[in-house]
């Protein structure tokens, strides 16, 4: 090896010798002000919010499970609720009352669990809840109207709510009434399991007793009731407050052209807030500011009115009754399947009917007048059945 090579050699062995040099670790002080700046940032008022309202919607389930056999009478003879039609009425109406969908649902699987209806009823009483819960946001819309908003653009969310519901939830009632035949979901069920039953029973077993002591099979029911609407509004309240930038209009305006998109968003939204009547009311102020027009919300109902069966779910696996998951599951696959085939096949037609439609009702009062009438009139009929 010449003197070169060698003079090369021992420079790089040299320098693979010594120490990597210190790189200095982040300043504390910044460490420190960093976790502060996140320590503020924590809304604990919200967290605590949310432990309530899980903790008021478990007892409420809980509650009602114990009276809504008291209320077999009432539900049977007084309502005349004892066929797939008269239920379906019936959670049409009850959602109108307590203006949401989400308690009627958990109200009907209770029913069901004690034995006031039976499968297919609960099934049909459930899809009234959603049929019933759309009207929220054509009520938000009258809101608007009274207080001086146009007419037309104020009611038009509300009503494409309605129709989109309406129209999608009747095909998915008559393919989950199908999926029942076949029995083909019979086994997809989810108990709760031996550890959540432990908790739950450790912890409300007691409360409940001591609802049990002082109330009547009514009064449970009525109390559960209660504290499930408390629920949902507490849940309500701890979601973040949204709010759109006039710097954000370019970018929502790309996307909401995108049926897929809408569709995932309508989904999300609703999964995160567990309420359609939620999810669907902000549609309300978003087109009365521009932010989106009627022929952009169409997928997002869609995708609205598939993730709103969390809750249901959830109050399904709280009662550890298998085959209540089971028709919650139709219900969300149903929907799912229908909701599918127009976007993927036929969306554009579909759109156009639903516009034309909604175009038709505000046309004239005495369209809107007719069509109010139809909504309260059918759901009256069918629980006269």
């Amino acid at each position: 090896m010449d003197d070169k090579n060698l003079l090369d050699a021992n420079l790089v062995e040299s320098v693979s010798s010594q120490p990597a040099p210190f790189l200095p670790a982040p300043s504390v002080r910044k460490i420190a002000r960093a976790a502060r700046a996140v320590w503020s940032n924590v809304r604990f008022d919200k967290i605590i919010i949310f432990i309530a309202s899980i903790f008021l919607f478990i007892l409420a389930i809980m509650l009602m499970k114990e009276g809504a056999r008291g209320l077999t009478f009432l539900v049977r003879d007084t309502f005349a609720v004892t066929n797939p039609f008269n239920s379906l009425g019936f959670g049409w109406l009850f959602a109108y009352v307590i203006m949401s969908g989400s308690p009627v649902a958990a109200v009907s699987l209770t029913f069901f669990d004690a034995g006031v209806i039976d499968k297919l009823s609960a099934f049909t009483m459930i899809t009234g809840s959603r049929l019933g819960a759309s009207f929220i946001v054509l009520f938000l819309g009258f809101i608007y109207v009274l207080r001086g908003r146009n007419r037309v653009s104020s009611l038009s969310m509300g009503l494409l709510s309605l129709t989109v519901t309406g129209s999608t939830y009747l095909v998915s009632l008559l393919v989950g009434l199908s999926i029942f035949q076949t029995g083909v979901l019979d086994q997809v069920q989810l108990r709760s399991g031996a550890i959540l039953n432990s908790v739950t029973d450790l912890i409300f077993d007691p409360i409940v007793r001591l609802f049990v002591t002082y109330l009547p099979g009514w009064g449970l029911f009525a109390a559960g009731l209660g504290l499930i609407m408390l629920s949902f509004s507490l849940f309500d309240r701890c979601l973040p407050h949204m709010s759109i930038k006039e710097s954000q209009v370019g970018r929502i305006s790309r996307l909401v052209y995108r049926p897929w998109v809408m569709f995932l968003m309508g989904a999300g939204v609703t999964l995160i807030s567990m309420s359609v009547s939620i999810s669907l009311s902000i549609l309300i102020p978003l087109s009365n500011r521009g932010f989106v027009r009627r022929e952009n919300v169409i997928p997002y109902i869609m995708g609205a009115n598939i993730t709103t069966f969390v809750d249901t779910l959830l109050a399904a696996v709280l009662l550890d009754n298998p085959p209540a998951f089971t028709i919650v599951l139709v219900e969300m696959v149903s929907i799912t399947l229908v909701s599918t085939v127009i976007l993927t096949l036929g969306y554009h037609h579909y759109e156009r009917a639903m516009l034309d439609f909604v175009n038709w009702i505000t046309a004239k009062k005495r369209n809107l007048a007719v069509f109010m009438a139809i909504i309260f009139v059918v759901p009256i009929i069918l629980v006269l059945v």
